[in-house]
């Protein structure tokens, strides 16, 4: 875990004035929008009898427990409890457990830890995307894996001509450049240009003679982030991620893909399909790693120079893991 640090929980348009569960970390915690739009994070056990908050609704911008009634407003201070008398007065410890949140980059951002939440770092700089210029849509994909093993999948190059080759590896052209590490305070990327198999599908029509080779650039964000951009001969294909750790073996990706070309809403099930084949195709590989969990001993796994990206995040995660 990261102490002191935002991690990417949901997608911002997921939340509204229902309560919504969001689970990482092994807790659980109901997320809400108020009358002015903004959004509040609790605790889901109701500090009275365990009831489930998630269960109850939203009302005069409190949540209120489905079990007894109680009002929790946003600082988690109950402020009503229906079974007193009004001449009863409150009891000061109940209080539930608030978190600190953002909305930014279209996802919400928890506040995990002890410590005085500072801004959120900025991603590395995708212009098109800021823009809007291009064509998005989101998804999730469950794993049976910790989140650290599932982010360095996604920053592991030299596993797509094997594991991706039916979609754009290329198993004849394997080797990998030397990587071309750009270094950030919560992260890191990388760029190559990566031997690819001709197009399939609506994507062939595009692609006219032999296929060049495609930069490719991906790269992490500390605690939980991750992002491939990918520069086709047609188009421009980015995908962000949210690795969410729901507990130590299981993780949700929350991705974002965006596309300069095929824009129109006829072509996001396309999108969609291929975004999860990449990801099925991944899925057995990661889940059958051992040990589960990433040694703390950067000797006690093997590196090459194509897995410099790897291990740089595993020197990052060092110094500001807990």
């Amino acid at each position: 875990m990261f102490d002191n640090s935002w991690y990417a929980v949901e997608f911002s348009n997921l939340i509204s004035t229902t309560p919504k569960l969001i689970k990482i970390l092994d807790r659980e915690i109901v997320s809400y929008r108020t009358t002015d739009g903004g959004i509040q994070e609790i605790d889901n056990t109701c500090i009275h009898r365990g009831a489930a908050l998630v269960n109850g609704i939203v009302k005069d911008d409190c949540i209120v427990c489905p079990y007894h009634g109680w009002h929790y407003r946003s600082d988690g201070n109950c402020i009503k409890i229906p079974a007193n008398s009004p001449l009863v007065a409150i009891p000061k410890a109940a209080k539930m457990q608030t978190y600190p949140i953002r909305e930014k980059y279209g996802w919400v951002w928890l506040f995990l830890g002890n410590g005085e939440p500072g801004e959120l770092t900025d991603l590395p700089n995708f212009p098109e995307v800021a823009a809007g210029k291009l064509r998005s849509i989101q998804g999730k994909f469950n794993w049976n894996a910790n989140y650290e093993r599932v982010i360095e999948n996604g920053l592991d190059f030299a596993h797509a001509p094997f594991v991706h080759s039916g979609s754009f590896g290329n198993p004849d052209l394997p080797e990998i450049a030397e990587l071309a590490i750009e270094n950030y305070p919560n992260g890191a990327c990388a760029t190559v240009s990566l031997a690819a198999t001709p197009p399939k599908g609506l994507w062939k029509f595009l692609v006219r003679g032999e296929r060049a080779p495609i930069k490719t650039r991906t790269g992490f964000v500390l605690p939980n982030l991750t992002f491939l951009e990918v520069y086709l001969p047609f188009g421009q294909l980015t995908i962000w991620t949210a690795n969410v750790p729901i507990d130590l073996y299981t993780t949700v990706s929350k991705w974002m893909n965006f596309c300069s070309f095929f824009t129109g809403k006829w072509a996001d099930s396309d999108t969609d399909r291929r975004t999860m084949k990449i990801f099925e195709q991944d899925k057995p590989i990661v889940e059958s790693q051992r040990p589960q969990l990433i040694p703390p001993d950067l000797t006690a796994e093997l590196f090459v120079p194509a897995d410099g990206l790897q291990l740089q995040y595993r020197k990052l995660r060092q110094q500001k893991s807990i």
